[in-house]
């Protein structure tokens, strides 16, 4: 795999979700919007070579989510188009905007879980990557499930102290 597929197949994993809620916007129907998902994850990969990296990437996927329900609703007619053309796009560029605002917590939240101790991340792991509740982190910590549950309490916590110390530095100075 070459250096640019990489940087996309990265930057497709952070513009991932911002494309789906587009999609969620413009397409009723959950199972269709999950494969016109999938249709725009396979076109970015295989345009990957054409992709600009000194161009926004959550526009460019953006862009090529906004052709794939163009292609879906002229194969669909009978389905109503939600929106037209003009503001589908306009639709589009609101994510991106909204996007650049919110993705620097994300950057902060990161930067903080990196932060945690073994213990804090693995039990931070267990809940939020693997979806274990805290009976079941418990078990295979071989913790008590209140304490699973106070740690968690505290992780949690921390994380937020964390970002929003690293919010309040990265504010404008008046």
């Amino acid at each position: 795999m070459n250096t640019q597929t990489e940087q996309v197949m990265r930057q497709w994993t952070l513009a991932q979700p911002v494309v789906s809620s587009f999609l969620t916007a413009l397409v009723r129907d959950f199972s269709t919007r999950d494969d016109i998902l999938q249709d725009v994850a396979v076109a970015v990969l295989e345009s990957a070579s054409r992709y600009d990296p000194s161009r926004p990437f959550i526009g460019w996927a953006l862009g090529i989510a906004r052709n794939k329900v163009r292609r879906y609703y002229r194969q669909h007619l009978r389905e109503p188009l939600v929106f037209d053309d003009e503001l589908t796009g306009q639709l589009a560029v609101a994510f991106e905007r909204v996007t650049k605002h919110r993705s620097q917590p994300l950057d902060h939240l990161r930067d903080c879980l990196r932060r945690l101790d073994g213990r804090g991340r693995m039990i931070c792991g267990l809940r939020y990557t693997e979806g274990l509740k805290p009976a079941a982190i418990a078990m295979r910590l071989g913790m008590r499930p209140n304490s699973v549950a106070k740690a968690l309490q505290r992780i949690r916590e921390r994380l937020r102290d964390c970002i929003e110390a690293k919010a309040a530095l990265s504010e404008p100075q008046p």
